[in-house]
Parts: C-alpha cells; sequence; structure tokens
C-alpha cells in the first residue's frame, strides 16, 4: 500500500501530531508499505525544503514552506505549495492520511478529492479549544473548518471517547475510534533513577512532574498550589512561550527544558506523581507515557484522560481548570506512598498491550476498510 501521509507537524518538532506521524510511518514501513510523508519545514529546518532523507524519519519527507505562528515560533504554518499534490501524483498514493489536518491538511484533502483518491482523516487537536484560550471566540468558526474536512474525508479516526462524541455532536460524519499507541520498551518503571532524584529533590521531597508544551492551554499555572506543598518538588518538562510566566507562577519548581529519548524515560521513572493541567486534550499521550513509567497520575476529567486515567486505580481525576482540586489530588498521594505505588503499578499493566505495533495494525485494518468500501462503490457504478 502507498499511502502520502500529510501532517501539521513532523519531528524534530515535539508534539502529538508530529510523534503519531512518525509512528505511524515507521510502523507502515515495518508492515512492507511504502509511505510518504508531507509536512511543513521545522523550526528547526528552515530554509529547506524539497523531498529527502530526515534523520529521524523511516521514509522520504516532503518538506513545504512554513511561517511561524505569531506568538508561538515553535508552531510553523505551511504556505500555499504545488509540492503536496505533485508529492500524492508523484507517490502513486493509494491512500492519504490527514494528520490533525487544519492548515496543510486541507488542502491535502483537496488534492485527494481533486485525484480521486480516498483519504483518511486523524482527528487529533481541540482546535475550538485551542480558539478560546487564544482569541476568547472563534470557537464556531473553528468548528465549521474542522467540520468541511473531516467531512471531505472518507473516515475520521478520533483518539478518544470524548473526541468522538464532540465529532458526531457537530454533525461530524463516518467517525470512528483510534487510539495511540506507548512505547512500553522505551517508558518503563525500572529507569527510576536515584542519582535524579538526589539531584532533582536534594532533601528527599516527592517529586511530582509535569511533562510538555508550556503554553496558555495547557494551564500549567495551575500546578501553583502544589509547589507550596511541604515535602513536595515541582518539575516542568517542555517549552514554550508560557515558560516566563510560569517561573513566575510556579515558585520552587525546576525547568528541565525540553527532553527526548531515553533522558525523558528516565525522567518520566523517576516522578513519583504526573500531573497533567491541560483541559484540551484529545487523547495526552503525556499521560499515558507516565503510565508506561509506573507512575500514579492525576489529570483533569475531561478529554482524553477521561478514557486513560481509572478513578482510584490507576490515578486521581479532577475537576478542569481547579487548582484546588489539583492540590488537594497531589496532596492525597503525596501522604500516602502506598496508595501511589499500587496507582503505579496497575498503570504500568493497563498500557501494556497499547503498542505502536497494535494500533498500527488496526490503521491498516481502517485503510483496507475505506479502499474496499471505495471498490465497492466504483464497481456499483
Amino acid at each position: 500500500m502507498r499511502v502520502v501521509i500529510v501532517t501539521e507537524s513532523f519531528p524534530p518538532d515535539v508534539n502529538g501530531v508530529a510523534h503519531c506521524a512518525l509512528q505511524t510511518a515507521r510502523h507502515l514501513v515495518d508492515r512492507g508499505h511504502s509511505p510518504l510523508v508531507v509536512a511543513p519545514a521545522s523550526t528547526a529546518l528552515v530554509g529547506r525544503a524539497g523531498t529527502g532523507p530526515d534523520a529521524s524519519a523511516p521514509c522520504p519527507v516532503v518538506r513545504v514552506p512554513s511561517l511561524p505562528l505569531p506568538g508561538y515560533p515553535q508552531v510553523r504554518v505551511a504556505l500555499p505549495s504545488r509540492r503536496l499534490a505533485a508529492a500524492i501524483v508523484e507517490h502513486r498514493a493509494d491512500i492519504v492520511h490527514l494528520a490533525s489536518p487544519f492548515v496543510l491538511g486541507v488542502r491535502g484533502m483537496a488534492a485527494a478529492a481533486r485525484l480521486g483518491i480516498p483519504a483518511v482523516a486523524v482527528y487529533q487537536t481541540d482546535l475550538a479549544g485551542y480558539a478560546r484560550t487564544y482569541m476568547g471566540a472563534g470557537e464556531a468558526a473553528a468548528w465549521r473548518r474542522i467540520r468541511s474536512v473531516h467531512s471531505a474525508a472518507d473516515l475520521t479516526l478520533a483518539p478518544s471517547s470524548a473526541s468522538m462524541h464532540d465529532l458526531e455532536t457537530h454533525d461530524v460524519p463516518r467517525v470512528k475510534l483510534w487510539q495511540r499507541g506507548v512505547d512500553t520498551v522505551r517508558f518503563r518503571p525500572e529507569l527510576r533513577d536515584e542519582s535524579l532524584r538526589r539531584e532533582l529533590a536534594p532533601n528527599g521531597e516527592v517529586i511530582v512532574g509535569y511533562v510538555g508544551r508550556l503554553a496558555p492551554e495547557k494551564h500549567i499555572e495551575l500546578l501553583s498550589g502544589v509547589c507550596g506543598l511541604d515535602g513536595v518538588k515541582v518539575v516542568v518538562v517542555g517549552d514554550g512561550p508560557s515558560q516566563p510566566s510560569l517561573a513566575e507562577a510556579l515558585p520552587g519548581a525546576i525547568f528541565l527544558g525540553r527532553r527526548t529519548g531515553d533522558d525523558l524515560a528516565r525522567i518520566y521513572a523517576s516522578l513519583d506523581v504526573f500531573a497533567h493541567t491541560g483541559p484540551f486534550e484529545t487523547f495526552c499521550q503525556t499521560v499515558q507515557e507516565a503510565m508506561a513509567s509506573g507512575v500514579a497520575v492525576v489529570a483533569p476529567a475531561v478529554g482524553g484522560p477521561l478514557d486513560l486515567v481509572a478513578e482510584g486505580r490507576t490515578g486521581l481525576l479532577v475537576p478542569p481548570r481547579d487548582a484546588d482540586a489539583v492540590r488537594d489530588a497531589v496532596r492525597s498521594l503525596v501522604a500516602d506512598p502506598a496508595r501511589r505505588a499500587a496507582f503505579g503499578a496497575t498503570a504500568r499493566v493497563t498500557v501494556e498491550g497499547r503498542t505502536w505495533a497494535a494500533v498500527g495494525d488496526q490503521l491498516i485494518g481502517h485503510y483496507g476498510d475505506v479502499l474496499a468500501a471505495r471498490k465497492k462503490t466504483a464497481v456499483a457504478a
């Protein structure tokens, strides 16, 4: 099968869309298929466009020109380019995979429709929630755009039950559930590092960590009350435009910047509690990575975490945007090491079957269903 993955982001970008697109390409190659990735030129690759090898990519990558998003230069938006349609034609695509389509993906959907090629759209980003956060309005306009592109696709894949409900409520047709995998080899409890723990918490504090983008929609400032708890050290991993304000909002917190790979896995495993605060997660991969690392989780009871965190078994769910609830949940786990350990152990067992290979095979099954439906329609015509 020849697949063109049109994605709004791709490594070296560090975010859920980029990571999922990379894992999808890897799995397709592993199963003997031929993927091609089309993505905006990233911040680390400014000035580079065209087709060629990317250091982390398992397949060719076409980079199209892009500009940084105002106020958030780590995010780049693709400019109009003929390279997209040309890449789909030259690759002789059987199917087009649209990863979180909004700008480049909209053009990818239009090109696939013109060429008569089936398309699968993967919903990954709560753009309506982002519109509320950054503009204070625009939620209805965001849903109109989401509905337009996803309705044109042969199939939309949602990462969580909550996302499926949102899409169906806004009249997006042909929606199925496709969750995300996790690398249970890289992220594992055995990587807990006592020397790192002594470095981060020299007085033996309980370490509470956040991993992710430092951006307004993540509401990391909700950890301010956790910073005030006795015997607790807050550790923040990631970068983004909110870092300067968070340094003031989270007194005493340690900011480690962006970490990836085995270094990130070691940090996860060395935490005592993982706290996520963002209310707009369609899935929340960092929660799943923390669970694979054997760490108890505190997360908002909304969106993706509702599917991931079993309340009272693998972690605690709290009302979204409630700093007091986050603080109180963390405080209860700080006071009960045995409960923390039990949550972490159960969390690890819960995710052990959620490998990228397993969910990748599910994706290939969805591709097959779409191609079969198209063939049946063509025969009937």
